[in-house]
Protein backbone atom coordinates (compact mmCIF):
# COMPACT_ATOMS: atom_id res chain seq x y z
CA UNK A 1 0.00 0.00 0.00
CA UNK A 2 1.24 3.86 -0.26
CA UNK A 3 1.26 6.40 2.46
CA UNK A 4 -1.49 7.74 1.32
CA UNK A 5 -3.51 4.27 0.86
CA UNK A 6 -2.65 3.38 4.67
CA UNK A 7 -3.47 6.80 6.03
CA UNK A 8 -6.56 6.58 4.50
CA UNK A 9 -7.39 3.03 5.67
CA UNK A 10 -6.74 4.12 9.29
CA UNK A 11 -8.97 7.20 8.89
CA UNK A 12 -11.89 5.46 8.18
CA UNK A 13 -11.10 2.67 10.63
CA UNK A 14 -10.83 5.11 13.85
CA UNK A 15 -11.04 8.77 15.32
CA UNK A 16 -8.76 10.33 16.79
CA UNK A 17 -9.08 13.99 18.36
CA UNK A 18 -8.05 16.04 20.72
CA UNK A 19 -8.81 14.35 23.99
CA UNK A 20 -6.81 11.31 22.76
CA UNK A 21 -6.90 7.77 21.06
CA UNK A 22 -10.36 6.03 21.05
CA UNK A 23 -11.16 2.54 20.36
CA UNK A 24 -11.96 1.04 17.22
CA UNK A 25 -15.59 -0.03 19.34
CA UNK A 26 -16.38 3.26 20.48
CA UNK A 27 -19.57 4.59 20.53
CA UNK A 28 -21.11 0.84 20.23
CA UNK A 29 -22.57 -1.20 22.85
CA UNK A 30 -19.73 -3.79 23.15
CA UNK A 31 -19.77 -6.15 26.12
CA UNK A 32 -16.37 -6.92 27.11
CA UNK A 33 -15.67 -10.44 27.92
CA UNK A 34 -12.21 -11.13 27.86
CA UNK A 35 -10.45 -7.68 29.69
CA UNK A 36 -6.45 -7.34 29.41
CA UNK A 37 -4.67 -6.50 32.72
CA UNK A 38 -3.92 -2.56 31.01
CA UNK A 39 -4.83 -0.60 28.26
CA UNK A 40 -2.32 -0.76 25.36
CA UNK A 41 -2.50 1.75 22.70
CA UNK A 42 -1.21 1.31 19.07
CA UNK A 43 0.81 4.37 17.19
CA UNK A 44 2.08 4.22 13.76
CA UNK A 45 4.58 6.44 11.95
CA UNK A 46 4.43 7.35 8.72
CA UNK A 47 7.28 8.00 6.18
CA UNK A 48 8.14 11.56 5.91
CA UNK A 49 7.14 13.36 2.91
CA UNK A 50 8.65 16.97 3.59
CA UNK A 51 12.22 17.32 5.30
CA UNK A 52 10.62 19.76 7.82
CA UNK A 53 8.61 16.97 9.39
CA UNK A 54 9.92 16.11 12.83
CA UNK A 55 9.19 12.88 14.44
CA UNK A 56 6.10 14.24 16.55
CA UNK A 57 4.78 15.28 12.94
CA UNK A 58 5.05 11.19 11.81
CA UNK A 59 4.18 9.46 15.33
CA UNK A 60 0.46 8.97 15.44
CA UNK A 61 -1.84 7.19 18.39
CA UNK A 62 -3.95 4.97 16.19
CA UNK A 63 -6.67 3.44 18.93
CA UNK A 64 -6.25 2.06 21.85
CA UNK A 65 -7.69 -1.40 23.43
CA UNK A 66 -8.25 -2.94 27.01
CA UNK A 67 -9.92 -6.34 25.82
CA UNK A 68 -9.02 -9.50 23.91
CA UNK A 69 -12.50 -8.66 21.42
CA UNK A 70 -11.35 -5.09 20.95
CA UNK A 71 -8.03 -6.21 20.10
CA UNK A 72 -9.10 -8.48 17.16
CA UNK A 73 -11.24 -5.77 15.90
CA UNK A 74 -8.67 -3.59 15.11
CA UNK A 75 -6.42 -5.83 13.81
CA UNK A 76 -9.01 -7.16 11.19
CA UNK A 77 -9.40 -3.19 10.26
CA UNK A 78 -5.72 -2.15 9.93
CA UNK A 79 -3.32 -2.81 7.69
CA UNK A 80 -0.92 -5.87 7.80
CA UNK A 81 2.88 -5.37 8.07
CA UNK A 82 3.18 -6.51 4.77
CA UNK A 83 1.04 -3.46 3.35
CA UNK A 84 2.63 -0.88 5.28
CA UNK A 85 5.32 1.22 2.97
CA UNK A 86 9.08 2.00 3.42
CA UNK A 87 10.43 3.55 6.89
CA UNK A 88 6.65 3.31 8.76
CA UNK A 89 6.47 1.83 12.07
CA UNK A 90 4.13 0.40 14.57
CA UNK A 91 4.22 0.53 18.33
CA UNK A 92 1.70 -0.82 20.71
CA UNK A 93 2.67 0.36 24.12
CA UNK A 94 1.15 -0.02 27.44
CA UNK A 95 -1.37 2.35 29.25
CA UNK A 96 -0.02 5.90 27.79
CA UNK A 97 3.56 5.31 27.47
CA UNK A 98 4.54 7.15 24.30
CA UNK A 99 6.84 4.85 22.13
CA UNK A 100 9.75 7.17 22.87
CA UNK A 101 12.86 6.69 24.87
CA UNK A 102 12.66 10.07 26.38
CA UNK A 103 9.42 9.08 27.66
CA UNK A 104 9.92 8.88 31.88
CA UNK A 105 8.39 5.44 31.55
CA UNK A 106 10.97 4.17 28.98
CA UNK A 107 14.11 6.54 30.02
CA UNK A 108 15.56 3.90 32.99
CA UNK A 109 15.30 0.99 30.61
CA UNK A 110 16.10 -0.09 26.86
CA UNK A 111 15.12 -2.32 24.24
CA UNK A 112 15.81 -5.77 22.95
CA UNK A 113 16.19 -5.85 19.14
CA UNK A 114 16.35 -8.21 15.88
CA UNK A 115 16.07 -8.01 12.12
CA UNK A 116 14.74 -10.28 9.95
CA UNK A 117 14.02 -10.73 6.39
CA UNK A 118 11.15 -13.18 6.23
CA UNK A 119 8.14 -13.35 3.55
CA UNK A 120 5.57 -11.05 3.41
CA UNK A 121 3.44 -13.91 5.15
CA UNK A 122 5.68 -14.89 7.69
CA UNK A 123 6.11 -11.46 9.26
CA UNK A 124 2.62 -10.90 9.66
CA UNK A 125 2.29 -14.14 11.42
CA UNK A 126 5.74 -13.09 13.64
CA UNK A 127 4.36 -9.59 14.57
CA UNK A 128 0.86 -10.66 15.49
CA UNK A 129 2.50 -13.75 18.02
CA UNK A 130 4.38 -11.01 19.27
CA UNK A 131 1.84 -8.71 19.62
CA UNK A 132 -0.22 -11.69 21.58
CA UNK A 133 2.38 -12.60 23.94
CA UNK A 134 3.32 -8.71 24.85
CA UNK A 135 -0.46 -7.72 25.44
CA UNK A 136 -1.15 -11.19 27.35
CA UNK A 137 1.88 -10.73 29.19
CA UNK A 138 3.21 -14.43 28.71
CA UNK A 139 6.57 -13.11 28.06
CA UNK A 140 6.53 -10.32 30.44
CA UNK A 141 8.03 -11.01 34.03
CA UNK A 142 5.61 -10.47 37.47
CA UNK A 143 6.62 -6.80 37.92
CA UNK A 144 5.50 -6.15 34.25
CA UNK A 145 8.69 -5.28 32.53
CA UNK A 146 7.28 -4.50 29.06
CA UNK A 147 6.29 -1.18 28.22
CA UNK A 148 6.12 -2.13 24.52
CA UNK A 149 6.93 -3.39 20.90
CA UNK A 150 8.01 -2.37 18.04
CA UNK A 151 7.58 -3.09 14.31
CA UNK A 152 10.12 -1.05 11.79
CA UNK A 153 9.35 -1.46 8.36
CA UNK A 154 13.14 -0.41 6.55
CA UNK A 155 14.20 -1.63 2.70
CA UNK A 156 17.74 -3.53 4.98
CA UNK A 157 14.33 -5.59 6.47
CA UNK A 158 11.85 -5.59 9.25
CA UNK A 159 13.06 -4.98 12.81
CA UNK A 160 11.37 -6.06 15.74
CA UNK A 161 12.01 -4.75 19.38
CA UNK A 162 10.47 -5.32 22.55
CA UNK A 163 11.15 -1.93 24.67
CA UNK A 164 11.63 -2.47 28.54
CA UNK A 165 11.18 -0.63 31.89
CA UNK A 166 14.40 -1.20 33.27
CA UNK A 167 18.02 -2.45 32.36
CA UNK A 168 18.00 -5.08 35.35
CA UNK A 169 19.80 -7.96 33.59
CA UNK A 170 18.37 -10.92 35.58
CA UNK A 171 15.20 -10.07 34.44
CA UNK A 172 16.20 -9.26 31.03
CA UNK A 173 17.56 -12.31 29.97
CA UNK A 174 14.68 -14.07 31.07
CA UNK A 175 12.26 -11.63 28.62
CA UNK A 176 14.75 -12.22 25.96
CA UNK A 177 14.93 -16.28 25.51
CA UNK A 178 11.25 -16.11 25.68
CA UNK A 179 11.22 -13.19 22.81
CA UNK A 180 13.39 -15.59 21.31
CA UNK A 181 10.61 -18.24 21.47
CA UNK A 182 7.84 -15.94 20.33
CA UNK A 183 9.79 -14.90 17.00
CA UNK A 184 10.90 -19.05 16.09
CA UNK A 185 14.46 -18.09 16.34
CA UNK A 186 17.33 -21.03 16.99
CA UNK A 187 20.13 -20.85 19.31
CA UNK A 188 22.21 -19.66 16.12
CA UNK A 189 20.15 -16.65 16.25
CA UNK A 190 21.43 -13.67 18.50
CA UNK A 191 19.18 -10.85 19.92
CA UNK A 192 20.72 -7.77 21.25
CA UNK A 193 19.59 -5.16 23.94
CA UNK A 194 20.41 -1.81 23.71
CA UNK A 195 20.05 0.68 26.68
CA UNK A 196 17.89 3.83 25.82
CA UNK A 197 20.62 6.08 28.55
CA UNK A 198 23.08 5.30 26.02
CA UNK A 199 21.01 6.46 22.72
CA UNK A 200 22.99 9.47 22.35
CA UNK A 201 26.07 8.22 21.95
CA UNK A 202 27.89 7.93 18.16
CA UNK A 203 28.44 4.16 18.60
CA UNK A 204 25.86 2.54 20.54
CA UNK A 205 26.69 -0.95 21.36
CA UNK A 206 24.27 -3.80 22.96
CA UNK A 207 24.38 -4.65 26.48
CA UNK A 208 23.72 -7.68 26.07
CA UNK A 209 23.60 -10.56 23.43
CA UNK A 210 21.51 -13.70 23.53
Amino acid sequence: MSVEEVTQKFEETVSVDDEGPKTVLSGTNFDVKHPLNTKWTLWYTKPAVDPSESWSDLLRPVTSFQSVEEFWAIMQNIPEPHDLPMKSDYHAFRNDIRPEWEDEANAKGGKWSYQVRFKKNDIDELWLRTLLAVIGETIDEEDAQINGVVLNVRKSGYKFALWTKSEDKEPLVNIGARFKQVLKLTDADHIEFFPHSAANEKHHSPSITL
